[in-house]
């Protein structure tokens, strides 16, 4: 019985759905006809589509893909790799390791694809800098990214620019840091940079002004839209945490 009913509502959501964007009536019939199967073909011939089209769609198509089957963009990537041996392919590959936490990988594919015409290619560079940095090799990470800033003087990347204050700050170049933390911070689209600016200054030991950087986060989605929020859903979260931490500490001096 659960079932049957289960199967009635998906029938009336697809219903609708065809009504309301105007798909061609005779699915509604075939709907009706072969619940099961009929069911499935609109899935596959008319939503599946539309998802794949769109940047969320997309995202939401690959969360399927690595559940169902975690290794396959990875393995995929290899595969391209192998018959094509191209920069691009290794530049992907490379991408894809790093997504996967396989990082001395990800570097060994960036520093071979860094010669002759990409020797010192922005996108390869910045990849490279996030692999050293995500390896806790924050010398290198910084090197990396000062290689790119030296021969790309006019490349724009606001999580370039993250990376960067975050590989000076992880160097122990405070003074530095702070400039860098300003500055991205001034443009930066989302919360995670203010989230790393708060946390630099709490560990600085700048208590007030960490909070006020978190408070701020807060502040900022609170009057965003529901989309925003649920993007940023991370930075946001922790910047709550921190903002009862840093309380917590408050409360306990006084």
């Amino acid at each position: 019985m659960p079932l049957l009913i289960l199967s009635i509502i998906i029938q009336i959501g697809l219903i609708l759905h065809v009504v309301r964007t105007g798909r061609p009536m005779y699915w509604i019939f075939i709907i009706l006809m072969a619940p099961g199967i009929g069911s499935l073909a609109y899935a596959i011939v008319e939503l599946l589509p539309d998802l794949s089209s769109s940047g969320q769609g997309r995202r939401a198509m690959r969360g399927i893909r690595k559940t169902l089957d975690p290794g396959g963009d990875l393995r995929q990537r290899q595969r391209e790799h192998k018959l094509s041996g191209s920069v691009d392919a290794a530049r992907h590959l490379a991408g894809e390791l790093l997504e996967n936490g396989q990082h001395d990988e990800a570097i060994e594919h960036y520093e071979e694809s860094l010669t002759g015409l990409y020797e010192y290619d922005p996108d390869l560079l910045l990849g490279l800098a996030t692999a050293r940095f995500q390896n806790e090799e924050f010398e290198k990470a910084r090197a990396a990214l000062d290689l790119l800033i030296e021969h790309n003087p006019d490349f724009k990347s606001q999580d370039g620019h993250l990376l960067y204050a975050r590989s000076v700050a992880a160097c122990g170049d405070e003074d530095k840091a702070l400039d860098e933390y300003k500055a991205v911070t001034a443009y930066y689209a989302g919360a995670e940079a203010r989230l790393q600016y708060g946390l630099f200054l709490e560990e600085q030991g700048d208590k007030a002004a960490a909070l006020a950087e978190f408070q701020e986060i807060i502040s900022t989605a609170e009057l965003a839209p529901r989309h925003y929020r649920k993007v940023q859903n991370n930075w946001i979260s922790q910047a709550k945490n921190g903002v009862g931490r840093l309380s917590d500490e408050t409360a306990a001096k006084d």
